[in-house]
């Protein structure tokens, strides 16, 4: 199969003498992703999310009785399964046919791998620690950028329901469906949702359109695609790029998804509520 120049390049002469035509503006290397198949794709990820948040929760919780944290927190559910598909159907486009091989090729489903020598190391697993270090940071200096895009605009103010701490309530003592939900959340969002969507499929097909840069591009996108957290949309980016950092330069989706994992820390304020821990 004949390769695909990058963007902008001509294709070498025709056997006969003819010029050979040139690649159109959105053409990008072999294998890569144009510009604007990456956008669509996070326009795909991005657009349910705020269906789902802004107009599907405010018109379900006054028809049910259901608490509105856990509406909300099962819409986001929702919206996270739906990139999983999303994934597969790329996927499946990408590779002609889904199987495992293929597949784990495809998304760096593997140990970090050493970009000097092009072997896989254990101990380049330590690399997550100074990735979630500097997604720390980053948010934590990013907060007033917060606090000021609300101020600009207050009706971006986060609703009370979408924060965790709303359910430590003794009503949800032994609901331990609740506890599923959670675990359920964790799978679609540190493994088979946003990072097997972003880091997984986008990542490596992002290098054609942006070049060394495309873990900067792809950790700007993955905060943008955060509207569900509209107001916490400055430290959401700030935050986002040690995930990208570490999938890209150590070519491991698990790298990526430990450093995303740690935000899992509250399965253990769902567990303890739910057996009467807390409050």
């Amino acid at each position: 199969m004949r390769p695909v120049p990058p963007e902008g390049a001509a294709l070498a002469a025709a056997p006969d003498g003819q010029p050979a035509p040139v690649a159109p503006p959105d053409t990008v290397q072999a294998g890569q992703y144009s510009l604007r198949k990456i956008l669509g794709i996070w326009a795909a990820a991005t657009l349910p999310m705020g269906v789902l948040a802004f107009v599907v929760v405010p018109a379900v919780i006054p028809r049910t009785s259901l608490h509105p944290g856990l509406v909300h927190w099962s819409c986001m559910v929702v919206g996270m399964m739906w990139q999983f598909v999303l994934a597969m159907l790329l996927l499946r486009q990408d590779l002609g046919r889904l199987r495992w091989p293929e597949i784990r090729q495809r998304i760096w489903w593997q140990g970090p791998v050493d970009p000097k020598t092009g072997r896989q190391r254990r101990a380049l697993y330590w690399w997550a620690v100074p990735a979630i270090a500097g997604n720390l940071l980053g948010g934590w200096l990013a907060r007033p950028l917060d606090t000021a895009l609300t101020s600009v605009f207050p009706m971006l103010r986060e609703p009370s329901y979408t924060q965790i701490q709303g359910l430590a309530d003794p009503q949800f003592r032994g609901q331990w469906w609740i506890l599923g939900l959670a675990l359920l959340s964790c799978l679609f969002n540190y493994v088979l949702g946003e990072e097997l969507l972003f880091r997984g499929v986008l990542l490596p097909r992002m290098n054609g359109a942006f070049g060394r840069f495309d873990w900067v591009a792809n950790a700007v996108l993955f905060g943008l695609y955060h509207v569900h957290k509209i107001w916490f949309w400055p430290s959401m980016i700030a935050s986002s790029f040690g995930y990208a950092w570490a999938a890209k330069r150590y070519r491991s989706l698990w790298l990526s998804m430990i450093v995303h994992g740690v935000e899992s820390y509250y399965v253990a304020l769902v567990f303890s509520v739910i057996i009467g821990w807390y409050p």
